[in-house]
């Protein structure tokens, strides 16, 4: 009887076919004789279906898509196997020299090791090339600068946002965009012990901004908290956004999808900096992790080394998402279709990471509830912040 690999995707079109046809390529590498079941879910679906309902350790899925934020929930609810003993026994060629260490870190704790990198991009400038140039404009290194920018290569009649936020509540964006805002003016979402710090003046600073962006109908796109990572993302390959702050892979995206308008026109920066900070990227990846529940461990754990060649991590940037090899990175080829691509190794360099918890979804989740009232209503930026730092502390206590 033919075995059948299940997979729980995050929906975005280059994780859909990447993996049916990198298990195809496993299977004639092997000589396996095997299919693969490759399910899309949104974002919080895919997170309801594996953490609410459990399905990782039912059964119901061999191997998943999980973020990096959601790494340490997973181990402590018991959901995912430790890929230590896999590794051991049947070790990946190159690892973990053959990726940057930001990538193999972040899901090395509580003794084990709980997935391998598979989609990677930190978060950067993405900005139209031709517009900025057609307008006079440097490329933005400051937040004003860049909302200056925005104001002016804002462009309706002709189909053209300044920019975008992705104000969709799905603890994704909306938390990543703020934490950003803070770091690069200075301050941090965390401090060293865990503890949040966000009702600070650094906080005020970069949520009066955020808030202040989202409502300027003369520099953003419309219906923001209708549109998450991946659709504004997309706006933006389809020529609607002339300079964003978002994940490499969208400029990627906009030189590979056979759809996108703005291919030979894209480049990225780091990102910009508010007043008493610096350029900051935020290091936040998708991992494939082995289900508890899965009664076909040792196929998934050989499919997942085969993912980790050269060759598939390559497969994985040619559809569209983005390898998290270094050999990817500096590929000849890559860099002719995108030439940016090299530019990761840096961005990794200044990239921060958040904390390893068991409960950051649900305080990305309080980090968006805050933002929606920042955008939509007019509560004061003091107590909304206030009263978001008390809800995380009763979370992480």
């Amino acid at each position: 009887m033919t075995k059948t690999l299940r997979v729980a995707v995050r929906r975005f079109g280059p994780f859909e076919s990447g993996i049916v046809k990198q298990f195809s390529d496993f299977c004639r590498a092997s000589g396996i004789d095997a299919g693969i079941e490759a399910v899309p879910f949104d974002l919080n679906p895919l997170h309801e279906a594996l953490f609410e309902h459990r399905e990782l350790a039912t059964g119901d899925w061999d191997l998943a898509f999980l973020s990096t934020d959601w790494i340490a929930e997973a181990q402590a609810a018991g959901l995912i196997e430790d890929l230590a003993p896999f590794m051991a026994r049947r070790p990946i060629v190159d690892f973990p020299d053959a990726w940057s260490p930001s990538l193999v870190n972040l899901q090395r704790f509580a003794g084990g090791f709980w997935g391998m990198p598979y989609h990677d991009g930190p978060q950067c400038l993405i900005y139209r090339r031709d517009l900025l140039a057609k307008a006079g404009l440097d490329v933005p290194r400051s937040w004003a600068d860049f909302h200056a920018a925005a104001r002016k290569l804002h462009d309706p009649a002709n189909g053209v946002s300044g920019t975008v936020l992705a104000l969709f509540p799905d603890g994704h964006n909306a938390f990543y965009d703020f934490c950003i805002h803070l770091w690069t003016r200075g301050g941090a979402p965390f401090d060293a012990a865990g503890r949040p710090q966000i009702a600070t003046a650094a906080g005020r600073a970069a949520l009066d901004f955020l808030r202040e962006l989202a409502r300027d109908a003369g520099a953003v796109a419309p219906n923001l908290h209708e549109l998450d990572s991946v659709k504004s993302g997309l706006l933006f390959c389809e020529g609607k956004v002339a300079i964003m702050a978002n994940w490499f892979g969208f400029a990627a995206l906009g030189e590979s999808w056979t759809e996108s308008r703005v291919a030979g026109r894209v480049d990225i920066a780091p990102l910009p900096a508010g007043p008493g900070g610096a350029s900051v990227s935020l290091n936040v990846f998708w991992m494939l992790a082995m289900a508890r529940g899965s009664t076909q461990k040792d196929l998934v754990w050989d499919f997942m080394r085969h993912c980790a060649t050269p060759a598939m991590d390559k497969l994985t940037t040619t559809e569209g998402a983005i390898g998290v090899r270094r050999s990817t990175w500096a590929d000849a080829e890559v860099n002719r279709a995108v030439p940016y691509y090299h530019k990761l190794e840096d961005l990794h360099a200044h990239a921060r990471e958040l904390p390893v918890h068991p409960r950051l979804s649900a305080i990305a989740h309080v980090i968006d509830a805050m933002m929606t009232q920042a955008t939509t209503t007019s509560r004061p930026t003091a107590e909304l912040l206030a009263a978001a730092q008390a809800e995380i502390e009763k979370i992480v206590a």
